[in-house]
């Protein structure tokens, strides 16, 4: 599914950071918002971007404080909006870092790509970047190294539906003989990595239960209580861990791999730029960025708070 849609995850946590005091740089308070498009980062300044969700905004604040602490002037310009929208703003020298996702980024910039597998994606995108795709100059940006952590959607099933029938990859699904029923949002009917996925790469018949909550409350309510077998759930939510699910291996790479990957303008891509960020993308993990949306969702820390302690505790 389309990345912006994690704006759709936790309504109500959006209601109260609505209430923040909104502001665009690395040294405020709380976890800001802001949709100031009309300034640009000052001389010789990384202005890092973010898209409208709280892991996106978490990512900016690492990457700026990892070079502040460097010796890079850096600040932040969070939740920006949508895809086009802080593209748009890399393009237009606004920002020039921004937090992204390899698959998503591929397909924005080459709808023709098949890629799926992590290091397939990533070899492509960075050709897509270099070229552009009609949304950047020819040679304005370049991808560094993805992290090992992704935020993709993951089919999950409950851990005594894995252990009673011995499920722990979308491969053992074709060996179940009851019905099953998967929760996600109605698109997945029709997605490649949704129903007809399951089908062409795993051999297996599945029925989709439409909830339109991105993997949210309802849909792991439904699988907690057995109305669905399988739920689609972003592989960094918190409820993974917490609910003990069992996240299924994906070895026909069904789902497009959804790297955590640094975008940056060429211009700023010097050699220190570069190997910070470098370093950052080696430690973020996909059960770190889970434990950050843990302390976002959960315990409310500010996005701002969660980057700073995890700098630090990284030894940035």
């Amino acid at each position: 599914m389309a990345r912006t849609r994690r704006g759709l995850i936790a309504a109500a946590g959006a209601l109260s950071l609505a209430a923040l005091v909104l502001t665009g740089c690395s040294g405020n308070n709380g976890n800001p918002l802001s949709d100031d498009s009309g300034s640009k980062g000052s001389s010789g300044t990384i202005t890092v971007g973010s898209a409208a969700f709280p892991e996106n905004a978490i990512l900016a604040y690492i990457y700026a404080d990892a070079l502040t602490n460097a010796g890079v002037k850096a600040d932040v310009k969070p939740n920006i909006g949508q895809r086009d929208r802080y593209i748009a703003a890399l393009k237009s020298g606004e920002i020039q870092l921004v937090p992204e996702y390899t698959g998503n980024l591929l397909q924005f910039l080459d709808g023709n790509a098949t890629a799926t597998s992590s290091d397939d994606v990533y070899t492509a995108l960075k050709t897509a970047v270099k070229d552009g795709g009609g949304k950047l100059d020819a040679g304005e940006a370049e991808v560094l190294d993805q992290a090992p952590g992704e935020d993709a959607d993951s089919y999950n099933v409950t851990k005594k539906f894995s252990d009673d029938n011995h499920v722990t990859s979308l491969a053992d699904l074709k060996n179940v003989k009851t019905p099953l029923k998967v929760g996600a949002n109605p698109e997945f009917a029709t997605r490649p990595y949704g129903i007809p996925g399951l089908k062409s790469a795993y051999g297996v018949s599945a029925t989709l239960t439409p909830i339109n909550d991105s993997g949210g409350p309802n849909t792991l309510k439904a699988l907690l209580d057995g109305t669905v077998q399988l739920a689609d759930i972003y592989s960094t939510d918190p409820s993974i861990a917490t609910n003990d699910l069992v996240t299924l291996a994906d070895p026909q790479h069904l789902i497009a791999a959804q790297n955590v990957v640094p975008l940056i303008a060429t211009k700023s891509a010097t050699d220190k730029v570069t190997s910070t960020l470098n370093k950052v993308s080696a430690k973020l993990t996909t059960s770190e960025l889970s434990d950050m949306l843990k302390k976002s969702y959960d315990d409310k820390e500010s996005s701002e708070q969660i980057a700073k302690d995890w700098v630090k505790a990284n030894g940035f």
